[in-house]
């Protein structure tokens, strides 16, 4: 990569199977931690068949992230063990801070043989571990669109763009989240604030980042930026469309144990002791 490459590292979304036996692509998770930070996991549960995705993900705890779910097609049906209730429909985000603990399922439908979209683990620092569970519930006609003058259209999901600001508000790490769209041989800038992570996972057609040595993106590669760089990207012949995704780093120790994420191993085995015994909603 040359010296005016913005891009850190490159990965293409692996095949993996999760909940009750849901096929999806993982484009980071665990064996990436930390170099996200303060993202956790990025899954691509996009699917051609009804089998891959129909199981679903009963019911099972959090502690200690948010779990971001943005559809593409099709439906998401959820309820959780203090009572809410909802669908996630297309162009729809739900975006739950699970803090001290919630359980709950998630359960794919598609909607005309259709299904897809992405879920995102955000971590919380050890002062927000145990914040209060709550839901952002955004329906698509709350998300503002930027339409720029060559075509370009930036759904701004999280944090600003220009003159728009994204409805989900408060979130710890200070995150943006972008669905962008760039039309055939267009080109794209986007600024990575300084000290922050800044993420780009395309989804639909191809692109190269950056100059005189540029990367080639396509269909579920992930692009890890510099903070303080600039995204300098150019669309193929038949555009892009990515998720961009950035946050404010933890910089905290991270203790993983499936559906929980704490600062320490006896944190995590807490947390499952309670959900054995009972006490886990707090």
């Amino acid at each position: 990569m040359g010296l005016n490459q913005p891009v850190k590292e490159i990965l293409i979304a692996r095949e993996t199977i999760e909940g009750a036996g849901v096929r999806l692509h993982r484009a980071f998770g665990y064996h990436e931690i930390p170099r996200f930070d303060p993202f956790l996991m990025l899954d691509d549960f996009r699917g051609d068949s009804p089998a891959d995705y129909l199981k679903g993900f009963p019911w099972h705890p959090h502690r200690g992230i948010e779990t971001v779910t943005y559809m593409l097609e099709g439906k998401v049906e959820h309820g959780d063990s203090i009572g809410n209730s909802g669908i996630v429909g297309a162009g729809a985000v739900q975006w739950m801070t699970a803090g001290s603990g919630i359980i709950h399922q998630e359960m794919p439908k598609p909607v005309d043989g259709k299904m897809g979209g992405f879920q995102l683990w955000v971590n919380l620092p050890r002062s927000q571990k145990y914040h209060v569970p709550r839901y952002q519930e955004i329906s698509p006609d709350m998300i503002p669109v930027d339409t720029l003058e060559n075509g370009s259209k930036v759904r701004v999901i999280a944090g600003t763009y220009g003159r728009l600001t994204g409805p989900v508000r408060e979130i710890i790490v200070d995150p943006e989240c972008l669905d962008v769209s760039v039309p055939a041989n267009s080109k794209f800038y986007h600024q990575v604030r300084p000290g922050f992570t800044g993420i780009m996972y395309v989804f639909e057609g191809r692109c190269t980042v950056g100059v005189g040595d540029p990367v080639f993106l396509k269909n579920r590669n992930l692009a890890l930026l510099a903070p303080g760089t600039v995204l300098d990207l150019t669309s193929g012949e038949d555009g892009c469309r990515f998720l961009w995704i950035s946050g404010k780093p933890i910089g905290e120790p991270i203790a993983w144990g499936g559906p929980i994420v704490m600062n320490t191993k006896e944190e995590v085995d807490q947390a499952f002791t309670e959900y054995q015994n009972g006490t886990f909603i707090k």
